[in-house]
């Protein structure tokens, strides 16, 4: 392990990620669960990540081009090599997202086409018997749709099975948030600034993340017009993150295990990551602000920040 990050223990057990993921032009997707020694003695001295790569306004490319992209290898490298990443395709076959086709060829793939209710709740089926076939897992990483696949599904289970444990320990969110779809179906109300937020920040993002927009302004492309973020750390008044009120929020719909939430200050989707880590046991969570736009960048300190906060989640879940 990389000295001066953190002093964990894992004894020489390694880590395998199954990576599920989703692409969209230069953007990094993904989900990932970590399992731990002793948490199934067929596996003892087996830690397992499940990664799920997904774009909520892209579409996923291969596992193959998904396990290449450097914005995920830039991180990974900062971590001791406990831990191992496997790589799943997202389960519905689906066009290229805008830009996606410059970078990478077919076969693309998505977790749902729309945010119907029956739909996010076939790809919580899909996941849990992934779960079930393929875990236990102990931690999920997500990006974009991925966020928005694992945040809902942990929603979903905290308000129909709260005395039951999620089938994974820690969740690592990056750039994403919880479907304003499935927040209402949940019974949480959502203000008009709320959804004129959610509105807006989609349409920038499909228009940041066009082709024109890429081969016009590359990495300026990425704004954000919902106010000055920077430094802020995820730290807003929780009676109105961008129309959601926390304080009113059923503490049953609370996510129990350690969350990171890693954003960008200049992604169009910012306000959903802000968010959803005010879905988290403020207790268990830690917000990192990397930026950047919808992305993740691969900057020395970016990469050494979030390797440091997946080590910190791992230590978390195990005392948690």
């Amino acid at each position: 392990m990389k000295k001066g990050v953190y002093s964990m223990d894992h004894g020489g057990s390694p880590v395998v990620a199954l990576v599920l993921g989703r692409v969209r032009s230069v953007y990094w997707v993904r989900d990932i669960c970590v399992k731990y020694p002793g948490h199934d003695q067929s596996i003892v001295n087996q830690q397992r990540r499940l990664s799920l790569k997904s774009w909520k306004y892209g579409l996923e490319t291969g596992s193959g081009n998904f396990a290449s992209l450097g914005r995920f290898t830039s991180f990974r490298a900062k971590l001791n090599n406990s831990f191992t990443f496997e790589f799943v395709d997202g389960f519905l076959p689906s066009p290229a997202a805008a830009g996606i086709d410059l970078f990478y060829p077919p076969p693309y793939y998505s977790f749902w086409n729309t945010f119907a209710i029956p739909d996010v709740r076939k790809a919580h089926a899909w996941l849990r018997d992934l779960l079930a076939r393929d875990g236990p897992y102990d931690g999920v990483m997500c990006f974009s749709q991925g966020c928005s696949l694992i945040a809902s599904f942990c929603l979903y289970h905290q308000a129909e099975t709260p005395d039951e444990p999620l089938p994974f320990k820690t969740a690592i969110f990056i750039c994403g948030g919880a479907p304003i779809q499935a927040l209402e179906d949940l019974g949480i109300e959502i203000s008009q600034e709320a959804r004129d937020v959610d509105n807006k920040s989609a349409r920038a993002l499909a228009e940041q993340a066009s082709t024109d927009a890429i081969l016009k302004s590359g990495l300026d492309r990425w704004q954000n017009n919902h106010g000055a973020l920077s430094g802020s750390e995820g730290r807003l008044d929780p009676s109105n993150v961008f129309g959601l009120d926390f304080t009113k929020m059923p503490s049953h719909l609370r996510i129990k295990i350690p969350t990171v939430h890693v954003y960008g200050k200049n992604d169009p989707r910012c306000p959903a990551s802000l968010q959803l880590s005010h879905f988290s046991d403020p207790r268990l969570t830690k917000t990192y602000d990397h930026g950047g736009g919808h992305e993740v960048p691969r900057k020395v300190e970016v990469s050494e920040r979030i390797a440091q906060l997946i080590e910190w989640s791992t230590v978390a879940a195990r005392v948690a």
